[in-house]
């Protein structure tokens, strides 16, 4: 009669899922840190093995090795079994297969193998290097399920298969996911800690300086020193591309993607970005791979801008992916996270005790054969006693008895003697059988003083590394490099010109340059923004898409905010309120704006006010500027800025007044000074109720032109020569002839000629022409008509736009 036990429940759940995950962790989901074999990988190489699917032999069917190994080594599904078997012939799987496959094995686009009585399958050649010298006694045995037959403990693994194909797999509560490697890069490393053991992990790394997946592509260098340090760590894998054109439109076409990414999918979520605007610049997507490679081909809309359409790819797309480093295995029967290092040494360690095991079994065997030998010799010496000897005994007992007292032979040797043919009394017969037994001594010799001299051991396992290498050895596959592994903004962004425009009011927008196409001089212009009857435009000009944008204030602070970060509008709409934008207080408004690249450049930015100051501090002193702002100037009460420029020592200033005075002067005649400051006097009025309408910053050495530009749409270029270099803080020399026809002066700038000309009026209309097209007068002048006015509507604000722009 059975007898029931009480049994606490928790304590029964706890220790047998305690069971279950060991089993899981130990004999299932992790790999063994010498061979990098899973036990349902090692079962099914050893299973072909002794089924004699080794290279040199034909194929067999799957269906035939699986059940092989379901029936005498792991007695669970035959699924799990063919999903193993394919995976270790997948190419795109495994860096160097194990398993040479003949048929559907599935694909990169995740396409399922053929059922297994389809496919055929036997070991690779580097497969089979994997059970090289399984029956010299060189690893352990222990039974199989039913103890009918025995199983390897571990391969001998004459590759270093856990590093150079890698490991995925999940247990209970842990993981293991190490990449592969590239098998002559880990052979240096193994070779160089046999030379040389106390390496450090900078000095391995020099010769392995990375994974190498079987897909290729591109791998960022960042994190894989942390992770072979540590054991954990995360890779960002990129796929491999080429520019090329088709029928005037780019088109990026990639040739390699990041290992364990499934093609087709990969395209499914491109053709999804696309189909849902997120990259708008795609105009086809087709994949043309075929037996030459992988090709993948993104077409592009005309105009598009390939370097951000591919960084917008690699943000949204598994083009560029995370591989999570765990450098988990199994060590002596429990699981352990290896740093780089470790896992070198105890797959040397593991190399070393098999050749050390091979050589005593080949060492038994030798001595064996030499102990059969001298027995055959000596009775070849007696042949004719040893004869007599056995056609005197009654049996064959009586004869090795009588062998083995007359000659003082082993009972090996005498039944050799007993066995050996009669062929073997011939002359060329004993000198084969004293051949082979001279070369058993040196075999003996040799293998002795391998065992005796643990230096020579090492040097074994060293020469076997440098066979393996250069039958197997093969060129990397990807390429290691510097990227980012995140994207800053501007990098998904285009970096074109844009045309900023703030009006009186406060309100301001950018605009693409494009929208402002180039008319001749003396047109009437075209609308650039809708203003109320008491607003209007008061500056324009042209900035990049990355630049910082600096707002410079009536209350002498300055923002920035990035030009791409600004509300877009075109040439027709108002804009949006500065205020929304930044933490502007009562009565605050902008006053100066500036497009910079970088705040950290050598340099000094240049400030002039209406009322005549000029100021310059260094750009640096600006590098801290946060969304809070800065001081920038010090202004008084009835004061503003007019205007604020970035120059270098040894330049020169010029200052234009709206009754068109103008004055040139060094830079080095303003002190450089704080942040916190008000300047000193650049200029003095000749008439009252003049003011500062521009600042110009004259390049060291420069000899070539200003343009002025008068409120009434009025215009002329001038030569620099003819304005003198004075002493700052004079009343300057006339630079355009005011009169009620042609209006003041609304600005003066630097022009080469071979720009173009932006000019917006104080109702909105902007007007876009040719420098090179302004006539080039002296400066007493007012020049020639540029833009065609209403009566009650004045220029406002002018701009020049480079010719790269």
């Amino acid at each position: 009669m059975s007898q029931v036990l009480p049994i606490e429940i928790t304590e029964e759940v706890k220790q047998s899922f305690i069971n279950y995950a060991m089993s899981t962790i130990v004999d299932r989901a992790l790999p063994d840190v010498r061979d990098g074999l899973k036990p349902v990988q090692r079962r099914i190489l050893y299973a072909a093995q002794q089924e004699g699917l080794i290279p040199t032999r034909k194929h067999s069917k799957s269906a035939g090795i699986v059940g092989e190994v379901m029936k005498k080594y792991h007695p669970h599904g035959d699924a799990a079994i063919y999903d193993t078997l394919a995976r270790l012939a997948q190419p795109w799987n495994q860096r160097y297969p194990l398993i040479d496959g003949q048929g559907n094995f599935g694909s990169i686009d995740g396409d399922p193998p053929a059922a297994q009585r389809y496919t055929e399958a036997r070991l690779s050649s580097i497969g089979y290097e994997m059970l090289r010298d399984i029956d010299k006694e060189t690893v352990n045995f222990y039974p199989n399920y039913d103890g009918t037959t025995e199983q390897p403990e571990v391969l001998p693994a004459a590759i270093p298969n856990l590093l150079v194909n890698g490991s995925t797999g999940i247990a209970v509560g842990m993981a293991t996911s190490i990449p592969p490697h590239n098998l002559s890069e880990v052979i240096d490393a193994l070779v160089a800690l046999i030379d040389q053991p106390g390496l450090s992990l900078d000095e391995i790394m020099k010769l392995l300086p990375g994974p190498d997946f079987p897909t290729g592509a591109r791998l960022s260098r960042k994190g894989i020193r942390e992770a072979y340090a540590s054991g954990r760590g995360s890779l960002k894998v990129r796929a491999k591309v080429r520019n090329e054109d088709k029928n005037g439109r780019a088109m990026l076409v990639f040739t390699e993607i990041p290992y364990q990414v499934n093609k087709a999918d990969l395209i499914a979520q491109i053709a999804g970005l696309a189909k849902n605007k997120v990259i708008e610049e795609i105009a086809a997507l087709r994949d043309e791979s075929d037996r030459q490679g992988m090709r993948i081909a993104v077409e592009l809309k005309r105009g598009a801008n390939p370097q951000v359409v591919l960084n917008k790819l690699y943000k949204h797309s598994r083009l560029q992916a995370s591989f999570t480093v765990n450098l988990l295995a199994i060590v002596n029967g429990e699981p352990k996270v290896l740093s780089l290092p470790e896992l070198l040494r105890h797959y040397l360690n593991h190399r070393r005790e098999v050749v050390y095991r091979r050589t005593q079994y080949e060492l038994s065997e030798a001595k064996k054969r030499a102990h059969v030998l001298e027995g055959l010799l000596i009775a070849l010496d007696h042949i004719d006693e040893v004869i007599a000897l056995i056609r005197g005994s009654a049996d064959a007992n009586e004869a090795r008895t009588g062998l083995i007292a007359r000659f003082a032979l082993s009972d090996i040797q005498a039944q050799a003697i007993l066995d050996m043919r009669l062929q073997r009394l011939v002359g060329l017969e004993r000198e084969k059988l004293q051949e082979e037994y001279r070369e058993l001594q040196e075999t003996i010799a040799y293998l002795s003083a391998i065992l005796q001299d643990e230096k020579r051991l090492w040097g074994v396992v060293k020469e076997e590394l440098l066979e393996i290498k250069n039958k197997y050895g093969d060129a990397r596959r990807t390429q290691l490099t510097e990227f980012e592994e995140g994207f800053n903004p501007e990098d998904l962004i285009e970096d074109e010109p844009m045309v900023i425009t703030l009006t009186s009011q406060g309100f301001l927008k950018r605009t693409p340059l494009e929208a402002y196409r180039a008319q001749g001089r003396g047109g009437v212009g075209a609308q650039a923004g809708k203003t109320k009857e008491e607003d209007e435009a008061v500056q324009v000009f042209v900035a990049s898409m990355h630049d910082d944008l600096l707002f410079f204030t009536n209350r002498g602070r300055v923002y920035r905010e990035k030009v791409f970060e600004l509300p877009e509008a075109s040439r027709q709409a108002r804009g949006t309120h500065v205020v929304s934008m930044l933490p502007l207080i009562e009565g605050e408004e902008v006053a100066a704006l500036l497009g910079v690249r970088s705040l950290s450049e050598a340099g000094y930015f240049v400030f002039a006010t209406r009322q005549g100051l000029i100021k310059r501090t260094e750009i640096q002193e600006y590098q801290n500027l946060s969304s809070a702002g800065l001081i920038a100037i010090n202004l008084l009460e009835n004061d503003a800025l007019i205007g604020v420029g970035i120059a270098q020592d040894g330049e020169q200033i010029m200052l234009a007044t709206a009754y068109g005075q103008a004055i040139r002067f060094d830079l080095e005649d303003v002190r450089a000074t704080g942040r916190a400051s008000q300047g000193v006097t650049g200029i003095r009025f000749k008439d009252e109720g003049d003011q500062v309408v521009s600042l110009v910053i004259l390049p060291k050495g420069y000899e070539g032109e200003v343009l002025a530009v008068g409120t009434k749409g009025y215009g002329k270029r001038t030569s620099v020569a003819e304005y003198p270099v004075q002493g700052r803080g004079g009343q300057g020399v006339i630079t355009f002839k005011t009169t009620e026809k042609v209006g003041k002066l609304a600005a003066l700038m630097r022009v080469a000629g071979d720009e173009d000309l932006l000019v917006l009026s104080r109702r909105g209309i902007a007007i876009r022409t040719k420098v090179g097209s302004i006539s080039l007068y002296g400066r007493p002048t007012s020049g020639v008509k540029i833009m065609n006015l209403a009566e009650d509507d004045e220029v406002v604000s002018a701009f020049v736009i480079k010719p790269q722009d």
